[in-house]
């Protein structure tokens, strides 16, 4: 019987810096470093970090300052944001943090962009922003290219170092990312949140109203989804239930807690609510052997004409995560790719 292979596309990481049980905000934030230089070490295409506040369990609070520090780390790597929420900064500020990042780290920086605000009403007042913020998105969008174009508008600043850069933007489809990311010429990054299929209708959506501009001439598209390989499937399921039981809290009693590790999940003693949650967010994501990953992942791509994975797996047991991002960038031949390109 011959082994699935996986298709020879990029495959990149997503790091929220998980904040794991008994320990401090700022071990997130150095295992995040960590997690970085091995993923360039495997030969992985990007590396990017997110942006949550108020948050208990997510140390990720400031992307552009953790990117920085990801891209001093490390030599190769692409190096950005999954994302930066833009209707939480002025896109002055966004467009100069950008300018100066790939100032310093030329040709390595991507310009993740999401449409979120604050997770709760107090981040929002926190922020100086409230929900409706996220309909603004489409014109700070505007703005925020603007000022790497020089089109930013009449009577506009020309900051220094962004104008006349193109640094990648991309965009993340939360509510409508996808029509966004094509009515701009972005690419998209997009994740099964709502379902496969809603995904895929999505992708289709984007990829038939595309419009090539200068950031991209042709639609682009990055699938997001967690992703743990281990010698068994129990072991690899084993590495993702502490965030979906986190996830789970965050759903049913409104904070996102620090990762448990696996042994203290109650998985006896959850809510119906809670139940449906953890279940789900264990079944959005692909865990297994070698042999299970490799069919799950090359049917995904095939179904989603994906021209990237974006691997979002968070998990409490540090050891166990990286052994996974190992096992997967063996299936991907990541390795052997990064020696052919030079």
């Amino acid at each position: 019987m011959i082994a699935p292979r996986l298709p020879p596309i990029p495959f990149s990481i997503l790091d929220r810096s998980p904040v794991r049980e008994g320990a401090e905000p700022a071990q997130a934030l150095r295992d995040t470093l960590w997690l970085a230089r091995h993923a360039e070490e495997l030969g992985y295409h990007r590396f990017w970090v997110s942006e949550h506040h108020g948050v208990p369990g997510v140390a990720g609070s400031a992307p552009a300052v953790l990117a920085a520090a990801v891209a001093a780390a490390t030599s190769r790597i692409r190096v950005g944001t999954g994302g930066v929420m833009l209707p939480n900064h002025r896109p002055l500020v966004v467009a100069e943090q950008f300018g100066v990042l790939e100032s310093l780290f030329p040709g390595r920086i991507d310009m993740g962009l999401g449409r979120s605000v604050g997770f709760t009403d107090g981040v929002r007042r926190a922020l100086g922003r409230d929900a409706r913020a996220a309909g603004d998105f489409e014109e700070l969008l505007t703005e925020l290219l603007g000022y790497f174009t020089g089109t930013a508008g009449p009577g506009a600043v020309h900051p220094r170092p962004p104008e006349g850069m193109r640094v990648p933007a991309f965009v993340l489809a939360t509510g409508a990312g996808a029509a966004t990311a094509a009515a701009f010429g972005l690419p998209l990054v997009i994740a099964a949140v709502r379902g496969e299929e809603r995904m895929r209708e999505a992708i289709d959506g984007y990829r038939a109203a595309f419009r090539p501009s200068a950031w991209a001439p042709r639609p682009y598209v990055v699938v997001s989804t967690p992703v743990s390989v281990a010698e068994t499937t129990e072991a690899a399921r084993r590495l993702l239930v502490s965030e979906a039981w986190s996830l789970a809290r965050s759903r049913t009693r409104g904070e996102f807690p620090p990762l448990a590790p696996p042994d203290e999940v109650p998985a006896g003693q959850m809510t119906a609510r809670e139940r449906e949650v953890f279940e789900g967010a264990l079944s959005n994501g692909v865990h297994g052997t070698g042999d299970e990953v490799a069919a799950a992942l090359s049917g995904l791509v095939a179904r989603t004409a994906a021209d990237e994975v974006l691997v979002t797996t968070a998990g409490y047991d540090r050891s166990a995560l990286l052994d996974s991002h190992r096992r997967l960038a063996r299936l991907a031949e990541l390795g052997a790719r990064a020696v052919a390109a030079g």
